[in-house]
């Protein structure tokens, strides 16, 4: 591997560890609460915002077009926290059905852009091999704020402030890896370990960064997508790991 190729893993690399430090609690938290289809409604809610800020010709400041995409997803949240503590019985229905909407919504707005397919592609899968050092700066940034008031607060024992974080840390990464890495990293590790009862945290980090690491590699090894190439691979050892967690291991739920 040469030196531009590190270049350009590396910081893709950090990029990936960031999302998977907010990523992989939150992920437990929504496969605890049975509302699987809330980080991909969020997480395309977020995109909502981001093409909204294109359309009102802002994508050359950063900070508004993260604060239109921000304001966004707490909308977003609100709705999803709504739903949740209104229509219980067929939140997940409800929640799909925002993400749909969501979606549809971002592609009638971009219907009559020239570049709507590329602009499409970029919020799906992502631009995670062409990451900025401020965009890996800002989010440090956000990830402390956030595991700080993940681990202190009790924003997460509310619905509404559970859907709030959310919100945020699913902002921030939709720009960094793309809706559906942002949707891998959230359900993968969380699922892979749901059996397992002791360091769980641990082991879904290193599913995520297995993940992360050989979806990267291989992507620049075989030329292939990297944000596609990384949900397969993460998904691959995700599966292998909870094939793994077997009660005669001594790590699975009795």
């Amino acid at each position: 591997m040469n030196n531009i190729e590190l270049s350009i893993l590396l910081p893709a690399f950090i990029a990936g560890l960031l999302v998977l430090v907010t990523h992989i609690p939150f992920g437990m938290k929504v496969l605890e609460r049975g509302v699987i289809f809330a980080d991909l409604a969020v997480a395309q809610i977020a995109g909502l915002g981001v093409i909204i800020a294109a359309l009102l010709g802002v994508t050359d400041q950063p900070l508004l077009v993260q604060l239109i995409a921000t304001i966004s997803a707490l909308c977003g949240a609100a709705l999803l926290a709504w739903i949740e503590y209104r229509l219980a019985e067929v939140k997940e229905a409800c929640i799909g059905l925002t993400f749909v909407l969501a979606a549809s919504g971002g592609i009638l707005l971009m219907s009559h852009d020239v570049h709507a397919g590329e602009h499409l592609k970029d919020l799906l899968v992502g631009q995670i091999l062409w990451v900025s050092t401020n965009q890996l700066i800002s989010t440090a940034v956000l990830t402390v704020a956030l595991l700080a008031l993940w681990q202190w607060s009790k924003l997460k024992v509310s619905t509404l402030g559970f859907y709030a974080l959310f919100a945020v840390a699913v902002t921030a990464s939709v720009q960094l890896v793309g809706v559906y890495l942002v949707f891998a990293s959230l359900i993968v590790p969380a699922l892979a370990t749901y059996r397992i009862s002791k360091n769980r945290n641990y082991y879904a980090f290193v599913i995520g960064v297995a993940g992360y690491a050989i979806g990267l590699l291989l992507s620049a090894w075989f030329d292939l997508p990297s944000g596609a190439t990384i949900v397969w691979a993460m998904a691959i050892v995700g599966v292998m790991a909870a094939l793994l967690a077997r009660p005669h291991l001594g790590i699975a739920r009795e």
